[in-house]
């Protein structure tokens, strides 16, 4: 693993754990076993890290949306591949997508904008499964924002119900 990933990986560790605005470069130094100026010789700063971290997977998501939408499938297949890919998002990246959920407000400028895109195409296009859904009987007729909004919820906590025993290492 390069120094870099293992700096992402420490720091994914550390934000999920005292979250994004309570550690400092020197705390991830001192998790490396490295002075903190060296950090920088592999990454600018904080914010970088974090974008990376946001970044990496929220397009793992939209990746995976593009390839349920290029299916031919039910909607109620495509749903439940969605669920899927949650699931393993959640198994592979657990640390990130933890930050993801609980840190993404601090991302600044250009990955705020591109973070705040990915993830409200992210939810119209699962809008539009469930509305084709609707349409062709396969889910009950319920308020589409509603069914939205609950299927995310559950979806997006999905790394907090992982058995520590199943997590990556």
């Amino acid at each position: 693993m390069s120094r870099k990933k293992q700096i992402l990986k420490t720091a994914a560790q550390l934000f999920k754990e005292r979250g994004y605005s309570a550690v400092t470069m020197r705390d991830l130094a001192a998790a490396m076993d490295m002075k903190a100026a060296s950090l920088y010789n592999h990454i600018s700063g904080k914010q970088e890290i974090l974008a990376t971290l946001i970044l990496e997977v929220a397009h793992e998501f939209t990746t995976g949306m593009d390839t349920v939408e290029m299916d031919d499938k039910s909607a109620f297949a495509k749903a439940e591949q969605l669920i899927l890919l949650h699931i393993k998002i959640a198994l592979e990246y657990t640390d990130a997508l933890a930050v993801l959920n609980t840190d993404w407000m601090h991302l600044e400028g250009v990955p705020y904008q591109e973070y705040i895109k990915l993830r409200k195409d992210y939810e119209l296009d699962f809008k539009n499964i469930l509305e084709s859904g609707i349409k062709a009987d396969e889910f009950k007729l319920l308020n589409v924002e509603t069914m939205l909004f609950n299927l995310l919820s559950t979806l997006r906590s999905i790394y907090l119900w992982i058995p520590k025993s199943r997590l990556p290492k």
